[in-house]
């Protein structure tokens, strides 16, 4: 395999500019183009849920690097130019401006794209949190707001309604889940973070869907459940889930999914790579493809890409990982610990605020959480995960 001499990395956020440092740090020389959506410089997203909407945080402490640590790339950033159109056989990228950007190797880090209510659009004071300006928008509302409508009961939603009645709101989530964070952790661990939020004061309406949204005079005055209820509101967050950033990719020839669909090298096609959330590839450890929603894996798959990008012929073999701190809860969950799988707790008490938890299916460890025990679930980590990366295939995938 040549080289390539031009790299163009479609998305400037925590991915792509991963794997722009990745392929300096590997030697590469060439030309190097990072084209972005937005036109703020490559920033972190876990804060703007947490220490950005709380106003604890400047906006500009959430960016990845300091100009002169973007400088010293020696890339072109084109910023505010969001893609518009891909052609994966002649690594050409069509921007929604008109302007066509040429290479030898492309990058997908186009992210996601949140999901929306509808009707959200027509109605001021309804918000969703995919970027720093959203971040803005709705701390500027909260702080004049008094009772919030939280919809959606993922990791974000949860986080939002964690900030907000800390910000000292009056908070409501709903939800279809039974739990909080079901999907991810399962109803053991979603159950007790549940009940985390209503002894901080949080109304939950779960296991209900929404019908809509109600308003009056441009503005929404609240959330309308399937039963009839009504939520009252002076601000909405939905946060009902995000799409992997692909509509651009229509007629690109590339196969496009739940994400880009890439091999175990994360390779899309020849010469097109897809990395982050918008990434769907094969887990060679795990005999099965995975899509990943978090900044550990962004970082990670990184270092992958620019490696095979230069010539490199390495798997993407990782232990997935996510963590979210919502109040003064620090949960970290290694693996896939899926709701159907069996919950154990290992070490400390639920009752103390501090255990670890192991998750089995069919005999198997499947995922390790911990909440409020890093060091601990590191540990189980490494002591049931960590064959994953070298591993055969697990017998239910």
């Amino acid at each position: 395999m040549t080289p390539p001499e031009r790299i163009l990395i479609v998305g400037a956020s925590a991915a792509g500019l991963s794997t722009a440092e990745a392929l300096r740090r590997h030697g590469f020389e060439g030309r190097l183009t990072l084209l972005g959506a937005e036109l703020h410089s490559p920033y972190d997203r876990p804060p703007l849920s947490k220490q950005v909407l709380a106003g604890d945080w400047e906006p500009g402490r959430a960016q990845l690097r300091t100009r002169a640590q973007l400088d010293g790339l020696n890339a072109e950033f084109a910023l505010g130019e969001p893609a518009a159109a891909l052609d994966a056989a002649a690594r050409a990228v069509t921007t929604a401006s008109g302007r066509v950007l040429r290479a030898d190797a492309v990058v997908i880090a186009t992210g996601l794209t949140p999901r929306r209510l509808p009707g959200q659009d027509g109605l001021a004071g309804v918000h969703g949190l995919r970027g720093l300006d959203d971040a803005l928008a709705l701390r500027a509302h909260l702080t004049a707001a008094r009772r919030l409508v939280v919809v959606g009961e993922g990791v974000l939603g949860a986080e939002i309604a964690a900030t907000a009645r800390a910000m000292g709101l009056d908070v409501t989530l709903a939800g279809m889940g039974s739990t909080l964070l079901g999907d991810q952790v399962g109803d053991v661990i979603g159950a007790r973070l549940a009940r985390t939020h209503t002894e901080r004061g949080v109304r939950l309406r779960l296991g209900v869907a929404v019908e809509g949204l109600a308003g009056a005079d441009g503005r929404v005055t609240g959330v309308r459940l399937a039963t009839g209820e009504l939520l009252p509101a002076d601000a909405v967050v939905v946060a009902i889930g995000s799409r992997p950033g692909t509509g651009w990719l229509e007629g690109s020839g590339l196969t496009v999914g739940d994400g880009v669909e890439c091999d175990t090298r994360c390779r899309a096609a020849e010469g097109v790579y897809a990395v982050g959330d918008v990434a769907r590839w094969e887990h060679e450890g795990l005999g099965r493809r995975l899509r990943l929603e978090n900044r550990t894996n962004a970082t990670e798959q990184a270092q992958v890409v620019a490696a095979n990008l230069l010539g490199a012929d390495r798997p993407y073999t990782p232990v997935p990982y996510f963590w979210t701190d919502q109040y003064d809860v620090k949960i970290q969950a290694h693996g896939l610990p899926s709701p159907a799988a069996e919950v154990g707790i290992t070490d400390g008490d639920p009752a103390d605020g501090r255990f670890t938890a192991v998750y089995r299916e069919d005999g198997q460890v499947t995922g390790v959480l911990g909440w409020n025990m890093a060091k601990q679930a590191r540990l189980l980590r490494q002591q049931c995960l960590g064959a994953w990366q070298t591993a055969p295939p697990l017998a239910r995938a």
